[in-house]
């Protein structure tokens, strides 16, 4: 994957974003001028004018990036196969501070996949956040949600925020651990 870090951006259309960590969502003008801090999962943090904010994947065209292709799935996809998507399509959500994915980090608990009687899935996800103050949590679970529901034949993710067991370090992969200099 191509690495846009530092990267100038100048925004070439009205956006939204979501600055970081408050959460707060605001509208990004044509001309205004930043740099690209992290560019993972297709989603963009960027600093402008003293700020970090995150920029969709799917608004990448924004700030002169490709638009993130949706997921797909095999004809004849069990839920199974729905299942393991999901999981592929949360390990491309980011904290916009973080540069692992929610996956490896251990915030997410469960995800589960119940077929409807219409040919369509429903996906349940439980959730944490390394912190429950997080300002960034609505954020996460509205990125899941997203992907998630991006799947062919999911109808509905039903990403639910929890608390217990609380999140500790215990709960990322090794690699991410590795990666954070925790191993």
């Amino acid at each position: 994957m191509r690495s846009y870090e530092n990267e100038p951006f100048v925004v070439n259309r009205e956006v939204r974003a979501v600055m970081v960590p408050a959460g707060a969502e605001v509208t990004l003008h044509p001309g205004m001028a930043g740099y690209i801090t992290q560019a993972l999962g297709g989603s963009f943090t960027v600093y402008m004018e003293g700020n970090l904010f995150r920029i969709a994947g799917e608004d990448a065209d924004a700030i002169g990036k490709e638009v993130v292709k949706p997921p797909e799935l095999p004809p004849n996809a069990t839920e199974e196969d729905v299942r393991k998507l999901a999981w592929d399509q949360m390990r491309t959500c980011y904290d916009p501070e973080i540069p692992i994915n929610i996956v490896d980090l251990g915030l997410v608990y469960e995800c589960e996949v119940t077929p409807n009687g219409d040919g369509t899935r429903t996906v349940s996800v439980k959730m944490t956040l390394t912190a429950p103050g997080c300002g960034m949590g609505e954020i996460l679970v509205q990125d899941v949600k997203d992907k998630v529901e991006r799947i062919p034949t999911v109808r509905v993710a039903d990403v639910q925020l929890v608390f217990d067991p609380p999140w500790n370090q215990s709960m990322m992969s090794d690699a991410a651990r590795l990666q954070t200099g925790m191993l």
